[in-house]
């Protein structure tokens, strides 16, 4: 069964946040290079039955997103600037997935926990799409269970377990990297953002 975590405030000048972004290894591994977010997990959230595991998911149906929690220092990073950074790191114009992952589960959107997180959601959808000059169809949604993903997913963008991929066997943080760029996500969001765009400059696109 997979671990049930919760989101909102959990100590002083301590907050979490859960985000969807598509894949997310490459949400997990852009949040955690900014400077005031303590950690990042991997999980699902949003679907209707009681747990969720990849397996599962990935058979669709469920109605669960790959989301990511992030833990962050509110005193060195503000929640409006990583909502303003993940409009930013995903094509929020998408509803069928996102880059080269389709379907429902890589779908893109934000849950709170409180008035607050909701309030500060809205207003940085609003704040984007005015930006973008676009539609942008990520929902902001009422946070139920998150579950945490299995260990293989947690930090797989670093990892050093050799993976056999189509590329030949790879190191985890290789086969990541190889594919991130197959995927087209950076591309897209330049595309989309150009300079704006947070963390697609690392990747080289």
């Amino acid at each position: 069964m997979a671990a049930l975590m919760t989101c909102g405030k959990v100590q002083a000048g301590t907050e979490k946040l859960i985000v969807a972004g598509g894949c997310f290894w490459c949400v997990e591994s852009d949040f955690e290079s900014v400077a005031g977010v303590k950690g990042a997990v991997s999980g699902y959230i949003g679907g209707s039955k009681e747990t969720a595991d990849y397996k599962t998911i990935t058979k669709g149906g469920t109605g669960h997103y790959e989301a990511v929690e992030i833990t962050f220092d509110n005193k060195k990073v503000s929640r409006d600037q990583l909502l303003h950074m993940f409009f930013r790191s995903v094509d929020p114009t998408d509803a069928g997935g996102q880059f080269c992952d389709r379907g429902d589960s890589y779908r893109t959107a934000i849950f709170y926990k409180n008035d607050a997180q909701k309030a500060a959601a809205t207003a940085a959808k609003s704040a984007a799409q005015k930006a973008l000059g676009q539609k942008i169809v990520t929902p902001v949604l009422a946070a139920g269970p998150f579950y945490k993903a299995e260990k293989y997913h947690q930090d797989y963008y670093k990892g050093t377990k050799i993976v056999l991929t189509r590329f030949g066997p790879k190191k985890q943080s290789e086969a990541y990297k190889r594919y991130r760029v197959a995927c087209g996500r950076d591309q897209r969001v330049q595309q989309l953002w150009g300079k704006a765009a947070p963390f697609a400059a690392k990747y080289g696109s």
